[in-house]
């Protein structure tokens, strides 16, 4: 990885920072991108210690803004020419609906219009470094939702688990649509289910009730380890084993079929409109 440049979302902490730190041991140029400056800014000086690794960058922006989106890209275009690896890791779960200051609804928002969003603005310069890749990390729940073209934004009956699984759903046939129009370009487009990680991110939202706060510190310790979490996004990011693999679905780091409703190419090629729509591309 010495020379290849790489942008991971949601990379100051669980399975973004591992991916980051891992990428960082293989002497690639590691750009994490972070909502928080101070816990970006740790997240960066520790990773450059332990790998021992000073081409480690931080880029802060809050995902849920897409003018934070287009600024970030801005500034990664202002001190970087190539992007080889470009990982849409950070996600949320939020357990009340609240909506962005586009007005789209935070967990579609965040785990999809993001990565479609930053993926496509960074699209030029990633053919322009092909052979490059880009990795979405979505989650085997998807296989519980459904695309609602009638509320996409949750509004009735919200459930915070349904709406991040409808938008995993739709990171996953985003990734089939890109990887289909990229066909030709040297740019391959994969996602991948990283399994139950251990993070710490659900104890960070506010409206957890204690009861659920306990039960989760407890079942969290059956979870898998951030480092364990993170090496299906490291090997789709790195092995030359995948090279010139697009549009596939990775558990454990080998390809395996996802929800039939994934496949649909109308209702991909229909939700790209939408969302073309939603971001003004």
């Amino acid at each position: 990885m010495q020379g290849k440049v790489c942008i991971i979302t949601g990379a100051n902490s669980g399975i973004g920072k591992a991916t980051a730190l891992e990428l960082a041991k293989m002497d690639a140029t590691v750009v994490l991108v972070c909502r928080d400056k101070a816990a970006g800014k740790a997240a960066m000086e520790q990773i450059k210690v332990e790998s021992a690794n000073n081409n480690i960058a931080l880029l802060v922006a809050d995902l849920s803004s897409q003018a934070a989106i287009h600024q970030v890209v801005h500034d990664f275009q202002t001190e970087y020419t190539q992007l080889h690896v470009l990982i849409n890791n950070a996600g949320i779960a939020p357990i009340k609906r609240s909506l962005t200051e586009d007005g789209i609804e935070m967990a579609f928002a965040v785990n999809y219009l993001a990565p479609f969003l930053l993926s496509n603005l960074l699209l030029d310069v990633l053919k322009n470094s092909a052979p490059s890749r880009v990795v979405n990390v979505a989650g085997d729940f998807h296989r519980k939702a459904t695309i609602n073209f009638d509320d996409l934004m949750s509004e009735k009956n919200y459930s915070g688990t349904q709406a991040s699984n409808q938008a995993k759903l739709a990171l996953i046939l985003f990734t089939y649509e890109l990887a289909r129009r990229l066909e030709g370009t040297e740019v391959t487009v994969n996602c991948l289910h990283p399994g139950a990680v251990a993070t710490d991110a659900p104890l960070k939202d506010p409206n957890l009730s204690s009861l659920s706060r306990f039960m989760y510190k407890v079942v969290r310790t059956f979870f898998l380890s951030p480092e364990r979490g993170a090496e299906t996004a490291v090997y789709l990011a790195s092995s030359p084993e995948v090279d010139g693999v697009t549009g596939k679905y990775f558990i454990k780091k080998s390809p395996v079929s996802s929800s039939p409703e994934s496949y649909e190419v109308k209702i991909a090629k229909r939700l790209w409109e939408v969302s073309a729509e939603l971001t003004g591309l």
